[in-house]
């Protein structure tokens, strides 16, 4: 007896890339508080640390070391809305500038854990650990943005340790 689970799926069809329109990307937010998560890799569990996410994928740093390109796995992560389980493929080492860092990207999340991970997403963006660009007056790109920009970083970082 098969039981079937609401899930959502994320399907990439392959086409030729078109270099008439730039390819945009998901914004990505740094995970602040090494969040762990775990991963299962063929029955085994293991931990690792959650590097960046965005509502694609992320990477992490895993204890197991890196997974070759291309393995399926699942990852569960804890969040303030619950908890989060998604199918993920583990892709690249070296992600985000960072050696041990392996990239990943979500296949499959039931409805549930979508609505929380898009939920704990928002809330860490909003708290200013998105790489998005700014929609103030002050460009990110422009000097004196970018200052304030970090300034904002490092207040949310300094007040979320501080609580």
């Amino acid at each position: 007896m098969t039981v079937s689970f609401p899930t959502a799926i994320l399907l990439e069809v392959s086409s030729k890339p078109d270099k008439s329109h730039k390819k945009s990307r998901a914004p990505r937010i740094r995970v602040p508080n090494n969040e762990r998560a775990i991963f299962i890799v063929d029955e085994s569990k293991f931990l690792g640390v959650i590097q960046r996410l965005s509502l694609t994928g992320g990477s992490a740093v895993l204890a197991k070391g890196p997974i070759p390109r291309g393995a399926m796995g699942k990852m569960i992560l804890n969040t303030v809305f619950g908890k989060v389980t998604a199918q993920i493929e583990f892709l690249q080492t070296g992600a985000d500038g960072i050696p041990l860092a392996q990239a990943f990207r979500f296949l499959a999340m039931d409805d549930d854990s979508s609505r929380r991970f898009t939920a704990a997403a928002s809330q860490m963006e909003k708290e200013g650990f998105s790489d998005a660009p700014e929609t103030s007056p002050l460009s990110a790109k422009a000097p004196l943005g970018q200052l304030l920009n970090s300034v904002r970083r490092l207040a949310a970082t300094l007040s979320h340790t501080r609580s």
